[in-house]
């Protein structure tokens, strides 16, 4: 059982990257008629004068997800190393 563990983690790993590889980029082409479009833009520009008259977007709620998510990785390789190294002595 322990010569598959790293054989499906890396099955695991590469399924996530080719997931990731399908989700779709923000410069994307519109499937929209520029008409239609333009009316999308107009009901979009207060949301648009907002993020201008304040010149940034907030990043707090993705500096703190990000934080708590190394975290969070980093406890669990520490259980596992200490885990191993239990196992082995």
């Amino acid at each position: 059982m322990t010569t598959r563990r790293p054989l499906l983690t890396a099955v695991a790993a590469c399924t996530v990257l080719c997931a990731l590889w399908f989700v779709p980029t923000a410069n994307a082409t519109p499937e929209r008629p520029e008409k239609q479009q333009d009316a999308v833009a107009t009901a979009a520009a207060p949301a648009a004068q907002e993020l201008a008259a304040s010149g940034s977007v907030d990043t707090t709620p993705y500096v703190f997800g990000g934080i708590a998510f190394v975290a969070a990785g980093g406890a669990l390789v520490t259980g596992a190393a200490r885990r191993s190294r239990g196992a082995a002595g």
